[in-house]
């Protein structure tokens, strides 16, 4: 479901004054960032001090908890996300401030950038989860696989990403961030790299095994067990069926035929 964006000129001047006071001066520029689906507010500020980046929800918004869990999870982030800066509810609205990142969006189909995904999803995978209220990917995925047992063979104590969509990831000159930790889970060390499979072919010139070679570089992959990675290629099929059947556009039929084009490769082993 995607949200329509808000101007920052059209929020309360209660909203604007408080922001300005966290900036600690008045904001010169507002610029709205078309990228991304979830935020009502995604705008470059421009202040004396320099720029900031601010994403907000009305605080009646139904996915206004990505706010708090994005200030939550990001001290555990160093070097891997840009920071938070602060957090703010005020008349009825959530701010959320980042440091400002001068970089352009991951191309998935080039090399270099590739390479730099490989690099962030390694370091990534060594990363402990904290010990905060965040989804676990037993329950999360297990609605759609058909042995009961299996949910349990996802789960770890990894901290995940799980949306990487190549807007989420920011490259800034030799390194890749991610943005976007509404969906962060903890799981297994392998789903991320798995997850991104579906990416890679949803992006466009990546078979299933071009794109499994992409994943098979981040050491974390090597953990998960064959069959284990076929019923979890098999639940993110079913998954994306279900949201392209609930909110078909093509930004998710792209993605169930990605996850359906990978599933069979897994499944013809």
């Amino acid at each position: 479901m995607t949200t329509t964006r808000v101007r920052w000129t059209d929020l309360p001047d209660s909203v604007r004054l408080a922001a300005s006071a966290r900036l600690g001066g008045r904001v010169l520029t507002a610029e709205t960032v078309p990228a991304g689906f979830n935020s009502e507010i995604a705008a470059r500020l421009a202040t004396a001090e320099g720029s900031v980046f601010v994403k907000g929800m009305r605080l009646s918004h139904p996915r206004v908890w990505t706010q708090q869990r994005e200030a939550e999870i990001n001290p555990f982030l160093p070097g891997l996300a840009p920071k938070v800066l602060w957090h703010l509810e005020v008349d009825g609205w959530s701010l959320v401030a980042f440091e400002h990142i001068k970089g352009r969006h991951a191309d998935y189909e080039a090399s270099g950038d590739l390479e730099l995904m490989v690099d962030v999803l390694s370091r990534l995978g060594s990363t402990p989860c904290p010990e905060i209220g965040i989804r676990r990917a037993e329950q999360r995925w297990s609605a759609y696989v058909d042995d009961p047992g299996m949910p349990a063979r996802f789960a770890g104590g990894s901290l995940l990403h799980t949306d990487l969509n190549n807007e989420n990831a920011l490259i800034r000159q030799d390194r890749a961030l991610l943005v976007d930790w509404a969906w962060a889970t903890r799981g297994a060390p392998w789903i991320d790299p798995a997850l991104w499979v579906i990416w890679l072919i949803a992006a466009g010139g990546h078979s299933p095994a071009s794109a499994e070679a992409w994943a098979a570089r981040v050491p974390a992959w090597q953990r998960g067990e064959p069959a284990v990675v076929d019923a979890f290629a098999r639940a993110q099929a079913r998954m994306w069926a279900d949201i392209a059947g609930a909110d078909p556009d093509p930004w998710t039929a792209g993605l169930r035929r990605a996850a359906q084009r990978w599933a069979g490769f897994r499944g013809g082993r």
